[in-house]
């Protein structure tokens, strides 16, 4: 079920701690056929309430803080690309050529937001540079699904086949993402890791002292080291020099942390990220797997470099079974795994009320680091964490697959009325007003979704906004 208790426990939490939760339960909150409103929830709670385990047991405190988990806060966290503005701009979420497709027999979608897929999609294609959306339509229209799908993956595109639940758990890479915990944690050494310092002061920033490497991008990673960077932790995002980032994308993920860039087959920046690493508490990877491997930066050769280190990796299939090699986005994943179906009609398929996968995948991402943070503190030892949308998929479709024809009421389902953890009923959620804030920043007057993650003490808002990409400084605050 897509509740708090199974999200705390996929983190190792002691169960006894989920009645420290508390729950403002809001009707028409991120409504969809799937539970996305539970899974959201649940994901945001596990995660403040690492937050708040960690903070109690470095500030010395008799008891955990209590966690409330708001719907209103979390649906409108859960879409904080939409409700960014920019100087009173609004971003461009997705490229023309990012989207649904007829086939010959069934649907495809696309993902061409960044320059270098939208190329190799054209290519695969046998387009030009200069195709219309219409040129990719017809030569669509001709192709089988699965032929799409083989043809674009082959030339280094995104192009998945609209599948079934039923045949998505057929899938080989199916198979194999049910067969894994929602959330993969090994033990890398027996080093002990960094003793951080108690903590004072208000608010309370469990994180605080924390030096993260932030080696993602495209939602899901950036959240959690967003998350991460809201709690305290000095978050350095390096990038490629050759992979510029969406500016966009960045200003709603860059906030509390700063951005540097390294090209890792330059001696001269590759002494520079060992230097950082040397000094690094965790590493989070959002890369395609295996694609940083041949600069060393595989859980086991960066364990073996700095001891003691978190690495946290995510991916969008898993690093295993047929697909463990692709590269992947929420919109493609929740075509593959059923859930467009689901929430699609008969004439077309249709998504979730939100990247939910991204950024529930986000949340638990975060708390499973703070909740590694906490052992280290009892245990020492590094660890490794890998989390994984289809993974995340897979939870969401256990839990509402069977009402796949079910209308959209936002009804509660029978995880939200357990005993899991206090629960009253808030008006309804319709405007996302309470949420939103202005900040000032280098890039503009920005108005943005506030962090859903609260616990009583902590933080409300970040102590930084975003800055330009890539022009701080490769070195810790």
């Amino acid at each position: 079920m897509t509740d708090i208790k199974m999200a705390w426990a996929a983190l190792g939490g002691d169960p006894a701690l989920v009645s420290r939760v508390s729950t403002v339960a809001r009707p028409g909150a991120l409504e969809a056929r799937l539970p996305v409103r539970e899974l959201a929830r649940a994901c945001v709670g596990a995660c403040a309430l690492a937050a708040a385990e960690l903070g109690a047991r470095r500030a010395g405190l008799a008891e955990v803080p209590g966690v409330r988990v708001d719907d209103g806060a979390v649906a409108t966290a859960f879409v904080s690309e939409r409700h960014l503005l920019i100087d009173g701009r609004a971003p461009v979420s997705f490229a023309p050529l990012s989207r649904f497709w007829r086939t010959a027999d069934g649907w495809v979608r696309t993902h061409a937001n960044y320059p270098h897929h939208r190329a190799r999609l054209l290519d695969a294609l046998k387009l030009p540079e200069g195709a219309s959306v219409e040129d990719v339509a017809a030569a669509l229209a001709e192709r089988s699904a699965l032929e799409v799908e083989d043809t674009v993956y082959g030339a280094g595109g995104l192009a998945v086949a609209l599948r079934t639940a039923e045949e998505w758990a057929a899938h080989a890479q199916g198979v194999a993402v049910a067969r894994r915990p929602l959330v993969e944690r090994e033990r890398l050494d027996t080093a002990r890791a960094r003793a951080l310092p108690p903590l004072d002061g208000d608010p309370l920033l469990p994180a605080a002292g924390l030096r993260v490497l932030d080696l993602t991008r495209v939602i899901a990673g950036p959240i959690a080291t967003r998350t991460l960077a809201l709690l305290g932790a000095d978050v350095l995002r390096v990038d490629a020099p050759q992979l510029p980032e969406d500016p966009d994308a960045h200003a709603d993920t860059g906030f509390g942390k700063r951005s540097t860039r390294l090209d890792l087959g330059l001696a001269a920046d590759r002494r520079t990220f060992e230097e950082l690493l040397a000094r690094s508490d965790v590493v989070v990877t959002g890369y395609r797997p295996g694609a940083l491997d041949r600069f060393g930066l595989s859980p086991e050769t960066l364990a073996d470099r700095r001891p003691g280190l978190i690495v946290a990796q995510l991916s969008a299939w898993g690093a295993y079974g047929p697909w463990g090699d692709r590269r992947g986005f929420d919109s493609l994943v929740q075509v593959a795994t059923g859930i467009a179906a689901i929430e699609g009609a008969p004439e077309r398929p249709g998504a979730l009320p939100a990247q939910a996968l991204d950024h529930g995948t986000g949340y638990l991402l975060a708390g499973a680091v703070l909740r590694a943070v906490t052992e280290q503190a009892e245990q020492g030892y590094g660890i490794a964490l890998r989390l994984a949308l289809a993974r995340t998929a897979a939870w969401l479709m256990a839990d509402g697959g069977e009402r796949g024809n079910a209308t959209a009421t936002g009804t509660a389902y029978e995880s939200e009325r357990g005993p899991t953890a206090r629960r009253q009923n808030g008006t309804a959620y319709n405007q996302p007003d309470a949420w939103l804030v202005e900040t000032d920043s280098d890039i503009g007057r920005l108005r943005h979704a506030l962090s859903p993650v609260s616990f009583v003490g902590g933080p409300s808002n970040w102590a930084r906004p975003p800055g330009c990409w890539g022009t701080d400084p490769a070195r810790w605050a």
